[in-house]
């Protein structure tokens, strides 16, 4: 799971043309650590096949503001460069299997 540090760094990512899981981030942020365990291993399940992607948002406002992100985490699927699903809070792994299963109907 890579850190995205730039606007570059988002449009190579898209460029790629995989399913993608944003999570946007903090460092002090208490939910955003208590998920970050189930975000890293979903990444690894879905390697591959779903491109999972951190952004902090102390680091990376104007990306956190292009997506309208306003409490976090915050986690946005998306398939073809558009977001096709998105979340905020604290999630259940399970959920967010089913989610990234989702974008690879």
């Amino acid at each position: 799971m890579r850190t995205i540090e730039n606007n570059d760094d988002y449009n190579q990512l898209i460029a790629l043309e995989k399913p993608i899981l944003l999570d946007f981030y903090a460092e002090w942020c208490g939910p955003c650590q208590t998920l970050l365990p189930t975000i890293d291993k979903l990444s690894k399940e879905y390697e591959g096949k779903v491109e999972v992607q951190k952004v902090n948002i102390d680091k990376n406002s104007e990306l956190a503001a292009q997506f309208g992100v306003r409490s976090i985490p915050a986690l946005f699927f998306l398939k073809n460069s558009k977001i096709v699903d998105r979340t905020n809070g604290l999630q259940l792994e399970s959920v967010l299997r089913e989610k990234l299963d989702a974008l690879l109907d």
